[in-house]
C-alpha cells in the first residue's frame, strides 16, 4: 500500500507532528512498507491456531486490596511528616 504525501502529513497531523517535506517522503515509505508486510501477514492461514495473549506460562500475581487498621498515634506520626495536609490527608499538588 503505498501513501501519497497528502495521506503522510495527514497521518502526521492526526499525530500532532510538524514534519519537513523531507520527513513526509522518508516516513511515508517507512509507513508504505509497514502496511505491505501487514498485507503479506493476512495471507498466513490461522484457522486452526488458538488466540493467546502470552505464551509464557506466566499468571497473574495480585492480590486483594485488604483494608489495614493503624493505630491513630501512628496516623499522627505520619501526617504530621507530610509537608501539607488537609484533615486526615496528605494535600498533593494536582497532576493532570
Amino acid at each position: 500500500m503505498k501513501l501519497t504525501k497528502t495521506d503522510t502529513k495527514k497521518i502526521a497531523e492526526l499525530a500532532r507532528l510538524e514534519l519537513t517535506d523531507e520527513e513526509l517522503i522518508t516516513y511515508g515509505e517507512q509507513m508504505s512498507q509497514v502496511f505491505d508486510y501487514m498485507e503479506e501477514l493476512k495471507e498466513v492461514d490461522v484457522a486452526n491456531t488458538e488466540p493467546t495473549a502470552q505464551v509464557t506460562g506466566l499468571q497473574n500475581i495480585i492480590r486483594a486490596d485488604e483494608v489495614q487498621v493503624w493505630p491513630q498515634d501512628e496516623i499522627e506520626k505520619s501526617l504530621a511528616q507530610a509537608p501539607t495536609r488537609e484533615g486526615d490527608y496528605i494535600k498533593v499538588k494536582r497532576i493532570l
